[in-house]
């Protein structure tokens, strides 16, 4: 049985961040001695949380995962096509990581090459462009924040894979059945550990701006599905969400992942663990 751990943060972000991630594994199942790990946090812009990461969450899981002693940590991205990802990744301070004891190394997707993949169920994206990045890592970790999205309803741990995907084909992606395509587009790697960022949370509008509300929280799993199911209700418990009216289960990106076995398909399925 899979696991999603849901942890208050109280002062210390770094313990908050352990506590979450111990209470569904220790971290050495995740990264072990001598991995690459590549990190993929969510910087399509420049706006300030929950639209982008946490630049202080970003270097605190790149501080936690260097104690498992990988060979290298990767931090990767490519955002909007309308903005340069490397001036947004500037303008929030990413680079700065390079300064630390134990620097990450910061990769700009489209200044490498895009490799071209069929995806072998897809009903809705049978094409795709993504990084070769993709590629170079032993583990894979995402780092997704909370929040709604006004095209794709909630933006979590599975619609954080457009950004491996080539810009240019996200037009096509946003054209229609959007959250069908970003669940198939799931099905072309599978993540090592997801953090979701729930300290802060949109409940409305998104992804660049919206109602923001304060769950203080910190969730960790394995399980795109469970923890963006997780990270739904979280937005649900909030008064004037945009998202009441529906079942977690029953959103398109969700459904059609289950459809494709990327991780739980109902609640039975895994454990919530609550630490306060």
């Amino acid at each position: 049985m899979g696991k999603v751990s849901k942890v208050l943060v109280k002062e210390n972000l770094k313990d908050a961040l352990y506590k979450a991630i111990e209470a569904i594994a220790p971290l050495d199942k995740f990264i072990k001695k001598g991995d690459v790990v590549l990190i993929k946090p969510n910087f399509n812009t420049a706006d300030p949380p929950p639209a982008s990461t946490d630049i202080d969450f970003l270097k605190t899981v790149v501080d936690i995962i260097y104690d498992a002693q990988p060979k290298l940590v990767m931090i990767g991205e490519s955002s909007t096509m309308t903005t340069n990802t490397k001036k947004v990744l500037e303008k929030v301070g990413v680079f700065n990581i390079l300064n630390s004891k134990k620097p990450a190394r910061i990769y700009v997707f489209e200044e490498f090459n895009w490799i071209q993949k069929e995806i072998k169920n897809g009903k809705y994206l049978k094409n795709v462009s993504i990084t070769e990045i993709i590629e170079k890592p032993d583990k894979i970790v995402l780092l997704p924040c909370l929040k709604t999205h006004k095209y794709a309803q909630f933006t979590g741990s599975l619609k954080l894979a457009v950004g491996f995907m080539k810009p240019i084909e996200r037009i096509s992606l946003h054209l229609s059945f959007i959250q069908e395509k970003i669940a198939e587009l799931n099905t072309l790697f599978t993540p090592n550990l997801i953090i979701m960022d729930a300290r802060k949370c949109f409940i409305s509008k998104g992804p660049q701006e919206g109602e923001i509300k304060t769950p203080n929280l910190i969730l960790a799993s394995s399980d795109r599905i469970a923890i963006d199911v997780e990270g739904i209700k979280i937005i649900q418990s909030f008064k004037g969400n945009s998202l009441y009216k529906f079942n977690p289960w029953q959103i398109p990106q969700i459904k059609r992942a289950i459809e494709l076995n990327i991780g739980a398909k109902n609640e039975n399925e895994y454990e919530v663990i609550e630490i306060n």
